[in-house]
């Protein structure tokens, strides 16, 4: 069973929409998969699976809330488990990427995004999750310069980070106000680029699981 760990420093940067594109995308392509909700506050994810059973959104992404990462993973038997943990970096979040194979940070472009963000891989890091499970996605991005200065400030800092960028855009809010993922939505341009940013989290868990192999 491959993990892939969503965390985040706080809300609002796309962290439970990317974990629900890829589930998605990973059901349409015939894998079995899970998303274990860890925001037990919220059960936001959670929400949106019965948007999605009412609306009759195929194919039904299997979500489910869990206390803790340890509690999901013991009860997947599936062939990808997304853990969409808290909006928050704490010691929850440090069990997240310990258990995961590969970590997804999303962030927007602005300096009170990314400094928390660097600064929630950088306890990671020094929790001792290796480096090479790290990967930054941009989100939430209004123009290509600000993806660029922000893709910069995180390859500064020691990090991965994922090609392209999911915009800012009402229409992804609407989808997912539908039970649909930001890959399912109407407009082609935006849901290219929805699949081009979940293909290249899925490379990158590829990429990571073979240099633990190695």
């Amino acid at each position: 069973m491959a993990i892939i760990g969503m965390v985040s420093q706080k809300g609002g940067v796309g962290k439970s929409a990317l974990a629900r594109a890829l589930a998605t995308e990973a059901a349409r392509a015939g894998l079995s998969v899970k998303v274990g909700d860890l925001d037990h506050g919220q059960g936001s994810t959670l929400d949106w699976h019965r948007d999605r059973v009412a609306a009759g959104v195929e194919p039904i992404v299997a979500v489910q809330l869990y206390r803790n990462a340890r509690d999901a993973i013991a009860d997947a038997d599936v062939d990808l488990l997304v853990l969409d943990g808290p909006a928050r970096a704490d010691r929850e979040t440090l069990e997240i990427a310990k258990l995961a194979d590969l970590v997804v940070q999303p962030t927007g472009a602005s300096r009170d995004d990314l400094r928390p963000a660097v600064r929630a891989f950088n306890s990671l890091a020094k929790g001792g999750v290796p480096v090479s499970r790290l990967l930054f996605v941009l989100t939430r991005i209004g123009t290509d310069a600000e993806a660029e200065a922000a893709r910069a400030y995180l390859e500064e800092a020691g990090y991965a980070v994922a090609p392209g960028f999911v915009p800012e855009r009402p229409a992804y809010r609407s989808a997912q106000n539908e039970g649909r993922a930001i890959t399912e939505i109407r407009y082609p341009s935006l849901r290219a680029g929805a699949e081009a940013v979940v293909q290249s989290i899925i490379d990158a868990a590829v990429a990571a699981a073979a240099t633990e192999e190695a």
